[in-house]
């Protein structure tokens, strides 16, 4: 080892020793010579266990010694204790010397015995770098030197440094600077180890000619903590809950405070503590937290909500260790709420109370029972049940809970009878909705007495028994005594009368007394009357007594008619229909009684001996007690409608007979056996009305028909007859065409005259190209569309024709405005009419009157002066 560097940083009883083992490696472990007063760790922090004076502290001698465990070899140093104000005035004497102080530890060089005196050689060392430990937030002069660096070369040659790394050119950069000829390693401004505990830099060594002359070596600059932060709460107000009547050592909540500081070390070593509380009852102490974690715990017994709610402890935390003297603290607020448990039965505020109803009434509060609990309200400790627990043997009285009010409603839910009991006295017992916590009892306040008084009122008569049920037989005639119907009143200490009406008789059949309730008939009592419902007549009465005001009340009486044989039968159905040759010739019948059995059936059927055909031409036999068969003797019965008596007997004791006739409509029928005639239409069900009817609407449909085909025909009759002005210019008949140039007359052209005799068989090929026009043709318009005429129209339509003709032509909007011939209609095939290409055919026609011309308008006024003029 060429050489052993140390530094001590001096802080207030802490120091810092770093040893440098030259690069021989071995675990090292360091001993203080006074382990009462100072205590080292592996790192090499020294630890004051006491305070002391300054005098103390410089009579205190302290050796440190390094102890290499692998062969035992040692080394040692003597640390110089001074107080932190002569230190700063020793600093400031040197700086004046422009010296920077500097506590270096010199090891002496490693011992060897004789033996191997001779192998040890002395490694090459080319960095001699001492460990550069800064304190943060220093206050001296910048720059302040930290350690010099040095090469074993710059004996022979001029060496350069230099360093690199964060803190030097890099980001936070300028914060340490090398003196590049002395190698002085300096410190630009304060560090502060909460924002970097550290710094690792790179130490470089170049030649003059900027060659490198030893490795680059790194650097590492710890920041020394210092006690510059207070300690911080996470919240500056805690909340906690804590039951009452909680035991002690029972957990409240836990607090938390950090500090930036160092934790390894007393600056960052918190230590918590109650500094006041509010309100000191029952005791001072009802709270202890714990120093090192924060958590809050209670000490005493007493806790109270009624007496006291809520606490409000101010915590505080220190560092070093809660040291008073030099640590830092800071407070925060612990607001403590005791929560309400069930420790307070409701009680009464009354032993008595006193409430009215009238009799038959329900839904009705009687009283209001009102207590007092000093638990939390509108929680299930204060809220209130009521019990009924005697006094109410038939349950008509139940007490509810007003939710807001917290009181017990007694309240009616069964009538309450005057006449059976005048008053109640109930026992009530409120409890809340949870029950007492351990070792609470319910104080006999909890326990209250009701006392309810009962009204009078005037009550209703009642009809015994209601509704009343009799039976007697149908046919009870007028002024027949029934039965009475009476009622009881209830008010049986009220001297009262009731009179009686009636409310409700349907059939109007009964009559009551007033006064007694006789009940007598005014009609004869009908089982078979619409009224009667299953042989049960119901009829309603009313009784009023006399109070004030006065009461009425009904009642219902049943009458049960027994039947009696008072209806004949009479045959069913009563019309049929049958073929003038029926097959089968026969049909079934049966009879209708209203009565029941056994005054109904069965029935005897047979027929009246009049009139005499009767018998000549039917037949009735028996089937059974309800049904028989009507047959047709003869093999052929005209149509017609055919009533045929029968006589029907019933089975009662009396038994009753009825001639009824049986209408049967015979009809020819087809040949399956359906009828076709009008009797079946009739028979069918429809009358001489819906015939009628029927048949007017066939003769309407009819005429609408013959209404729309005339318009029809009227209408393709307009449509032809516009169809015959045929645009001249796909006319091929007779046409006055335009030449430009002068030439011969009719013998230079030559005309197919067929084109003029028989217009309808020209093949569409003749018709003039699409495109070609002549001089005087019409400008290429929409042209109107003129009637087309049949190849032979009759002669009397055509002076119609050309009327139209002229009409379409004169009212054209697109004619030219010169005149032009128009083609009218064609004059028939075969016609030998010569060429009228030429203007002096007016020769052949001299002895005609043309004057007529002048009268279709302008464009026939220059045809008619053609024509109808002079011979110049």
């Amino acid at each position: 080892v060429s050489s052993i560097s140390c530094s001590v940083s001096s802080l207030p009883l802490s120091l810092t020793v770093k040893f440098v083992n030259c690069g021989q490696g071995g675990l090292v472990q360091f001993e203080c010579s006074n382990p009462s007063d100072f205590r080292i760790e592996a790192d090499g922090v020294v630890y004051a266990l006491r305070p002391f004076t300054v005098s103390t502290l410089r009579a205190v001698p302290l050796v440190i010694v390094a102890r290499d465990e692998t062969n035992q070899q040692q080394w040692q140093t003597q640390v110089r204790l001074t107080p932190p104000i002569e230190e700063s005035l020793e600093r400031e004497a040197l700086q004046k010397h422009h010296h920077m102080y500097e506590g270096n530890i010199w090891f002496p060089s490693r011992q060897t015995d004789s033996s191997s005196v001779g192998q040890l050689k002395r490694m090459k060392r080319d960095w001699v770098i001492p460990p550069i430990n800064v304190p943060e937030n220093s206050r001296g002069e910048f720059p302040q030197d930290l350690v010099r660096i040095r090469s074993d070369n710059d004996k022979n040659r001029s060496l350069r440094y230099s360093v690199t790394g964060p803190g030097a050119d890099q980001p936070p950069t300028g914060i340490f600077i090398i003196h590049p000829i002395s190698g002085e390693l300096s410190v630009m401004k304060p560090l502060d180890r909460e924002h970097i505990s550290n710094f690792h830099l790179r130490a470089h060594a170049v030649d003059l000619n900027g060659n490198q002359v030893e490795s680059p070596i790194d650097i590492v600059i710890n920041v020394i903590d210092m006690n510059d932060n207070r300690p911080e709460f996470i919240h500056q107000i805690w909340n906690g809950t804590i039951p009452e009547g909680s035991k002690p050592g029972t957990f409240v909540m836990t607090v938390t405070s950090v500090d930036k500081d160092d934790p390894k070390t007393a600056n960052g070593m918190l230590r918590y503590k109650i500094v006041s509380q509010n309100p000191e009852s029952p005791t001072s102490n009802m709270f202890t937290i714990n120093n090192k974690t924060g958590g809050i715990i209670t000490v005493a017994a007493g806790l109270d909500r009624e007496k006291v709610p809520q606490y409000t402890l101010i915590i505080q935390a220190t560092d070093m260790e809660g040291n008073p003297m030099y640590g830092l603290s800071n407070t925060a607020t612990a607001v403590i709420k005791v929560t309400d448990i069930n420790d307070n039965p409701p009680e009464f505020t009354a032993e008595t109370f006193f409430g009215e109803v009238p009799e038959n009434r329900v839904n009705v509060i009687v009283a209001n029972l009102t207590v007092t609990d000093k638990d939390q309200p509108n929680t299930p400790a204060w809220n209130t049940v009521y019990k009924i627990t005697g006094g109410d043997p038939t349950g008509r009285f139940s007490v509810p809970t007003d939710p807001t009010t917290n009181e017990g409603l007694v309240t009616v839910v069964k009538p309450i009878d005057y006449e059976i009991s005048r008053t109640y006295v109930l026992t009530v017992v409120a409890v809340n909705e949870v029950s007492l916590a351990r070792g609470i009892h319910s104080p006999r306040q909890s326990t209250a007495t009701v006392s309810i008084r009962v009204i009078d009122v005037n009550e209703s008569p009642n009809f015994e028994p209601n509704p009343k049920l009799i039976k007697l037989e149908e046919g009870m005639q007028p002024e027949s005594a029934l039965t009475t119907f009476t009622a009881q009143d209830p008010d049986r200490f009220m001297q009262q009368t009731i009179r009686y009406t009636r409310l409700s008789d349907p059939a109007n059949w009964l009559r009551i007394d007033p006064n007694t309730g006789h009940i007598t008939t005014i009609a004869v009592l009908d089982r078979e009357s619409p009224y009667v419902k299953d042989n049960m007549y119901s009829a309603t009465f009313l009784a009023s007594d006399s109070g004030i005001p006065p009461a009425s009340g009904t009642g219902t009486l049943q009458i049960f008619l027994l039947d009696i044989n008072d209806n004949a039968p009479h045959v069913y159905p009563q019309e049929t229909e049958m073929c003038e040759k029926p097959e089968p010739n026969g049909f079934n019948i049966t009879a209708l009684d209203g009565d029941l059995s056994p005054n109904a059936g069965p029935f005897a059927f047979e027929l009246a001996n009049r009139p005499s055909d009767i018998q000549r031409n039917w037949t009735i036999t028996r089937l059974s007690g309800d049904f028989a068969q009507l047959s047709l003797k003869i093999g052929f019965l005209e149509s017609g409608i055919y009533e045929i008596p029968i006589i029907i007997t019933d089975s009662g004791n009396l038994p009753m007979s009825n001639t009824s006739y049986l209408r049967v409509k015979v009809c020819q029928c087809d040949h399956n056996g359906d009828c076709t005639d009008q009797q079946h239409i009739v028979a069918a069900g429809l009358g001489t009305g819906a015939i009628i009817a029927i048949l007017l609407c066939i003769i309407i449909l009819l005429i609408l028909v013959l209404l729309f085909v005339v318009w029809m025909k009227r209408r393709d009759k307009e449509r032809q007859a516009k169809q015959l002005l045929i645009d001249p210019e796909d006319d091929v008949r007779d046409n006055i065409l335009k030449y430009d140039e002068e030439g011969g007359g009719e013998e230079d052209q030559d005309y197919d005259l067929s084109q003029l005799q028989q217009p309808d068989t020209i093949e569409p090929d003749a018709i003039k190209p699409v495109g070609i026009r002549r001089m005087d043709e019409r400008p290429l318009h929409p042209e109107p569309q003129y009637p087309i005429r049949s190849a032979a129209p009759h002669p009397g339509d055509i002076g119609d024709f050309i009327n139209e003709g002229l009409k379409a032509a004169d009212n054209d909007p697109t004619a030219p405005p010169y005149d032009s011939l128009l083609v009218f209609d064609y004059e028939g095939s075969g016609s030998t009419a010569g060429s009228l290409s030429s203007l002096n055919s007016s020769s052949s026609g001299g002895d005609q009157d043309y004057d007529y011309l002048n009268d279709w308008g302008p464009r026939f006024r220059k045809l008619a002066d053609m024509y109808g003029g002079s011979d110049d």
